[in-house]
């Protein structure tokens, strides 16, 4: 007879653990967030804003980070896809800001590189509406009597 039991070997990881090891899960995966966790961590800890950092605050941070990226790449999307073109510039960028109510408040004293200006003309400068031409406005206007 044959011995068919095959012998595992449990080898030994650091510290003295003892089986596989887990697959490592990021803190962003954990949090379900695209920008980085770990690094917003870093760059808390190393800018040395206070001595001490709660273990939510990188998180949130990051969420609110993520949030706004969002919101100004959808505003710009939008602008591109209104000027017929596929790919989003900083004029985009800065006709999605500076239309936006809330995000040209946060952003007030931004400058966009390559971003111009707002299409903007003064009523003032307009030409003025002739004589003949406002009779003739008025008078297309009114419906006729029955």
């Amino acid at each position: 007879m044959e011995d068919t039991t095959t012998t595992t070997t449990t080898t030994k990881g650091a510290g003295g653990r003892k089986g596989e090891r887990k697959k490592a899960v990021s803190k962003s995966a954990k949090a379900g967030l695209q920008f980085p966790v770990g690094r917003i961590a870093r760059y808390l800890k190393k800018g040395r804003y206070s001595q001490r950092l709660a273990t939510g605050a990188p998180i949130y941070l990051a969420a609110v980070l993520e949030y706004l990226a969002a919101e100004v790449l959808e505003l710009a999307g939008n602008a591109a896809r209104d000027n017929k073109k596929t790919r989003i510039n900083p004029r985009h960028v800065l006709l999605a800001v500076r239309n936006d109510d809330e995000l040209g408040k946060l952003l007030h004293g931004v400058t966009i590189a390559s971003g111009g200006v707002l299409p903007n003309i003064n009523p003032v400068l307009l030409p003025k509406k002739t004589g003949s031409a406002a009779a003739e406005s008025s008078t297309s206007s009114k419906s006729p009597k029955k």
